[in-house]
């Protein structure tokens, strides 16, 4: 008996490794992408190279999504499900801008983590576009132009969604010294990243009571000014 039940085991095993491995009833026959904004699910499929036709078992989808990272850096991330019996579907999820960069006639994309992940020809709308003339500051030495990018990614991170599609430009002439341009010619003493939370409350604030003001300083949150007409 023991050796009957051990024999049975054997065949039962393997015939579910056919059934998974062999047969024709578990392979990949439908790749899916969702979750795109500025992609196409067809930029996914390709940069995925999911292998139609193979088991569905074998697919290395740890492989597949860093495949996709790796071909498209617009991708922050993504889950790759296999959908038995026969599909496999790829959930993406983008990278959202920040902040631009000038480079020559096009922008340089910077997501809330600080990763350029791409070039566009043109700007996207309510994204601020970084302006840096830090070169004659008292702190260059102590905060290069990637510790003072930090900085302006920090700050455009913390805006209100609100106050973010108002800003044009984000001003950083030293590491405590940085202002915002919003439309209509308004602007914005903002100071250093620090207290960002308190400073966006503040603005936000001030834009409301004095919304025909030109002129705010938030860089003592405690203590707000408004000026102009």
């Amino acid at each position: 008996m023991p050796a009957l039940l051990a024999a049975a085991v054997v065949v039962l095993a393997g015939g579910g490794s056919w059934v998974l491995y062999g047969s024709d009833w578990l392979r990949v026959e439908k790749v899916t992408a969702g979750g795109t904004d500025v992609l196409t699910p067809a930029q996914v499929l390709a940069a995925a190279e999911v292998p139609v036709g193979e088991p569905l078992v074998s697919v290395d989808t740890d492989a597949v999504a860093t495949r996709l990272r790796g071909r498209l850096p617009r991708i922050d991330s993504v889950d790759v499900v296999r959908s038995w019996p026969n599909a496999i579907g790829l959930k993406v999820t983008e990278r959202k801008p920040v902040l631009l960069i000038r480079k020559g006639t096009g922008f340089v994309e910077v997501d809330a983590s600080g990763v350029r992940f791409d070039t566009v020809g043109r700007a996207p709308a309510g994204v601020p576009v970084l302006e840096l003339s830090a070169q004659h500051s008292p702190s260059a030495r102590r905060f290069d132009e990637e510790r003072l990018l930090h900085e302006a990614v920090t700050i455009a991170g913390d805006l209100p969604e609100a106050v973010a599609r108002q800003t044009a430009r984000v001003k950083v002439s030293s590491y405590d010294s940085v202002v915002l341009e919003l439309a209509g010619g308004r602007n914005v003493v903002w100071g250093s990243s620090e207290q960002g939370a308190a400073k966006a409350r503040a603005l936000t604030a001030l834009l409301k009571a004095a919304p025909k003001a030109d002129h705010f300083d938030v860089s003592a949150p405690s203590s707000p000014a408004v000026s102009g007409s």
